[in-house]
């Protein structure tokens, strides 16, 4: 078996295999990754700093009224592990030869299949980048506008948006750096606004949240999915960031990596939106923070917290898998796919989602997205350890005129099986697709004779 893939025009090996543990900024490419530049530590790190997502607020915002916090605690803690067990499982043929997530799905859908599953990934990375970037930027203007008196939006958000597109174009090396470094500041100012956040409205909460009967049934599992939904997008692409992990972690320390990294972000971020939400009414944060802050001080600290987890959130989440299916249909390099993103969220209007009504719509969005991804998730991981059996012959990943040209009907069907279960359960759409989409793939797989040149 090879493993390393043919040389061609925008995927050349050379370009990122350097024979040092280092390579030049921005020099990403779809070649299997030879030069590794994170080891467990940094690779903590670079989850935890990216997984402040303003989106897991907002889901916590929509929870308000349904759960109790003890039952909000749970969904989050549990929707975390889970996330953690599907980032190591799916993430293993990236991590073991090098592959992003664009390359792999190659051996399910096919060379022109891949656009489906790309598609679906990078339309709610766009989203989120540009919701996201609003929320920084919302942040910086407060900040302009309580310090210097310079009150304007629409420039901060351009400029907000201008600084991530150069950000993003480092590639993976200026990712590295900007989460490891950011993940100290973002744990002291969560902890922080944790607390402030209990001292503002501890004693009008503690009546409402801790005595409300809730419930455990569908409204909890619900629940969980909605604080996993938010991060379904990773789990399919994680063979973009497992790629870039040294070697020599094992699958249950790797999910353990995935599920503690991102569990502290979530749980602060999803609760302080649960609270804060049933205490005030709001779900926009610029808002909240800004009324449980007293100390103005402390609020400008607060609120450049904000401006830069949506960067170190968005870099990592919502730029590099946009972009490698850029690269991947288009043939275009890095550093102009990431420009292209960066331009792309301009286009979805994220100062329509950034409302007092935005946690049900956010909510609405995370489950509609998840039916799609959930289907795509279980073939990936039926593909690779059923069908390949955790084996896969690299070069025909890259053979454009081998046995993975073209479409797989197999993982079309099962996609669409997938998204009905999902749609028809809608407020568990992810778990809802799982079985229905894997049993179908691997039937169509072992027994219909078009897709037998995918299954050898």
């Amino acid at each position: 078996m090879s493993i390393s893939a043919p040389a061609q025009p925008s995927e050349d090996p050379s370009t990122v295999h350097t024979g040092l543990d280092t390579k030049s900024l921005g020099a990403e490419t779809l070649a299997p990754q030879h030069t590794r530049i994170m080891g467990r530590g940094s690779y903590f790190l670079a989850w935890f700093g990216g997984c402040v997502s303003i989106g897991t607020f907002a889901m916590g915002s929509s929870v308000v009224g349904t759960l109790n916090l003890l039952q909000a605690t749970l969904a989050i803690a549990i929707g975390c592990f889970v996330i953690g067990i599907a980032l190591a499982i799916n993430g293993a043929a990236g991590y073991k030869y090098g592959i992003p997530f664009m390359v792999q799905a190659r051996s399910a859908f096919g060379f022109t299949g891949t656009r489906i599953p790309g598609l679906v990934r990078a339309v709610p990375a766009v989203v989120w980048y540009g919701f996201q970037s609003w929320i920084g930027a919302g942040a910086l203007n407060m900040v302009s506008a309580t310090l210097f008196g310079f009150d304007n939006l629409v420039f901060y958000f351009i400029t907000f948006q201008l600084l991530q597109i150069g950000l993003s174009v480092m590639g993976f090396q200026g990712i590295k750096w900007l989460e490891n470094i950011g993940s100290v500041f973002i744990l002291g100012s969560l902890m922080y606004m944790f607390y402030a956040t209990v001292q503002r409205y501890g004693d009008e909460l503690s009546a409402s949240l801790l005595t409300m009967e809730g419930s455990w049934g569908m409204p909890f599992w619900s629940a969980t999915m909605l604080f996993l939904g938010i991060y379904s997008t990773m789990m399919l692409n994680v063979s973009d960031y497992s790629r870039e992990h040294k070697k020599g972690t094992g699958q249950g320390l790797l999910t353990t990596i995935y599920a503690m990294s991102i569990l502290p972000c979530t749980l602060f971020m999803g609760l302080i939106g649960y609270m804060v939400s049933e205490a005030t009414g709001t779900a926009d944060p610029i808002q909240v923070f800004a009324n449980a802050v007293d100390n103005t001080p402390l609020l400008m600290i607060t609120l450049l917290f904000i401006a830069f987890a949506q960067v170190t959130t968005n870099v990592l989440n919502n730029v590099v898998p946009p972009t490698y299916v850029l690269m991947d249909v288009f043939k275009i390099k890095f550093p102009v796919a990431t420009v292209i993103v960066g331009l792309l969220a301009f286009a979805t209007f994220p100062w329509k989602l950034v409302q007092p009504e935005s946690a049900a719509g956010l909510q609405l969005f995370v489950q509609t997205y998840s039916a799609f991804l959930g289907p795509i998730f279980a073939i990936l991981v039926v593909d690779y350890y059923v069908i390949r059996r955790r084996t896969l012959d690299i070069s025909k990943l890259y053979d454009v005129n081998g046995p993975y040209q073209g479409i797989n009907m197999a993982a079309l069907i099962a996609t669409v099986v997938g998204i009905a279960a999902a749609l028809t359960f809608s407020s568990v759409s992810w778990y809802a697709s799982l079985i229905p989409a894997g049993v179908t793939y691997y039937l169509l797989m072992k027994h219909w004779a078009p897709c037998q040149r995918f299954a050898q």
